[in-house]
């Protein structure tokens, strides 16, 4: 089976087995990851759902690759500047490409079930003790909040009332001044 995932901003055709040099990934020599973004996968001629494949690989090493010159020269004017670069890359052996994405997604959704009813004993808790103290900010708030509210409200409507005469306007406006210079020569 073979996939091609998506990593560093290149695309890399991989079966299990496979060596690829990449773009530097997190992680030391040994560990093992998993890359997500599966753009397409197959088994022999026949295409695979992709959304269901993972691609886990084991990072054999972190490395350099090979230098690369830059070399700047303006002629005429003796500029010259050489630099050189060597790019952080990661040594990855794909270990499996495969449809184990299922049974993750499972086990990523139970935790969020979970996270939501704890949130939901939180809230009541959180609700029952402003009740108590909801009559004395009630009295502060109000004489604020309309306050607040009704003055961009008021300032709203006439800015879109005065933007629509002044685009009529500006029309003959511009007509006007391009009539005067033909009357001038």
């Amino acid at each position: 089976m073979f996939a091609v995932v998506r990593t560093g901003g290149k695309q890399y055709r991989v079966a299990a087995g496979d060596k690829i040099a990449v773009e530097k990934l997190a992680g030391e020599a040994g560990d093992t990851i998993v890359l997500g973004d599966v753009l397409l996968a197959g088994d022999g001629g026949e295409l695979k759902d992709a959304g269901k494949v993972t691609v886990s690989a084991e990072i054999i090493a972190q490395a350099k690759s090979e230098k690369v010159f830059v070399f700047k020269k303006r002629r005429r004017h003796n500029y010259r500047r050489r630099a050189g670069h060597r790019q952080q890359m990661t040594l990855l052996r794909i270990l499996s490409v495969g449809d184990s994405k299922a049974a993750p997604a499972k086990k990523a959704a139970e935790p969020k079930a979970e996270a939501v009813p704890k949130a939901e004993a939180a809230a009541p808790a959180k609700a029952a003790a402003p009740k108590k103290e909801a009559a004395p900010k009630k009295e502060a708030a109000p004489k604020k909040a309309p306050a607040k509210a009704a003055a961009p409200k008021k300032e709203a409507a006439p800015k879109a009332a005065a933007e629509k005469p002044a685009a009529e306007k500006k029309a003959p406006a511009k007509k006007a001044p391009a009539k005067k210079p033909a009357a001038k020569k």
